[in-house]
């Protein structure tokens, strides 16, 4: 049987959590992928990392998909749009206290289309179950 990804799920939550507990919560982003819509001249070793408080941005929307919202660089509006495999980590700014996300090269991946790589696949490489991690 076939699941969504957790990872929306996941995000929401973990987002909600830090809000409960009067944190800032934060996203590091990778700012690479197309469709990626955040202010490039923040955008520092392919990452960005943004305060998505409700103090901070208006109209937050995260649904399984995207990640989106309005608020102000450098005193000028824009409007943000992340898909969600692009959101690398949600952590409180206060604390560090929230989780990183397995890296996903295709937010979709059909292993019947790609067919069978085994001596392609790089080392290092996680196989198997993804595995979370908690930053400190």
């Amino acid at each position: 049987m076939s699941m969504s990804p957790s990872r929306p799920y996941m995000l929401r939550a973990l987002y909600e959590w830090i809000v409960d507990n009067e944190c800032t919560p934060y996203l590091l982003v990778n700012a690479q992928p197309e469709g990626v819509l955040v202010p490039q001249e923040f955008v520092n070793d392919g990452q960005i990392v943004l305060n998505v408080s409700p103090t901070a941005v208006r109209e937050l929307l995260m649904t399984n998909e995207e990640v989106e919202f309005n608020g102000r660089f450098g005193g000028r509006p824009m409007h943000i749009y992340i898909p969600v495999s692009a959101v690398m980590a949600i952590y409180a700014r206060e604390n560090g206290q929230g989780m990183v996300f397995e890296v996903e090269d295709d937010p979709e991946p059909d292993p019947r289309e790609s067919g069978n790589k085994g001596p392609d696949k790089q080392p290092g490489k996680p196989s198997g179950r993804p595995s979370l991690k908690v930053v400190k």
